[in-house]
């Protein structure tokens, strides 16, 4: 990102657009990541019904919304996305589940 202007710097929606196309680019790596590690919490999970944790996916949308409230971003759209990024994590780590132990 080194020849893409800050937010504040940018002064055209073309600027804006490549700045918001870099960062989408690196979330995505971040998400690949993030789905790496479900991954291996599927290969660690002794049975299936291990996969799904409330009380962890709780956590987890609460710890991003008190971070999205602290860097001043709706804390209530990040709770949302989380919602859907956990469920999708969930979902994969099922698929992952079954594929490797059946």
């Amino acid at each position: 990102m080194a020849d893409l202007f800050s937010p504040e710097d940018c002064m055209t929606m073309a600027q804006v657009r490549a700045g918001v196309d870099a960062l989408d680019a690196r979330i995505v790596a971040l998400l690949a990541d993030r789905f790496a590690y479900m991954r291996a919490a599927a290969r660690i999970k002794p049975d299936r019904a291990d996969v799904r944790d409330e009380a962890r996916k709780g956590q987890v949308i609460a710890q991003a919304a008190a971070e999205a409230a602290k860097l001043g971003i709706p804390a209530d759209a990040i709770a949302a996305m989380w919602e859907t990024l956990v469920e999708a994590s969930i979902d994969y780590e099922m698929v992952e589940f079954a594929r490797l132990k059946g």
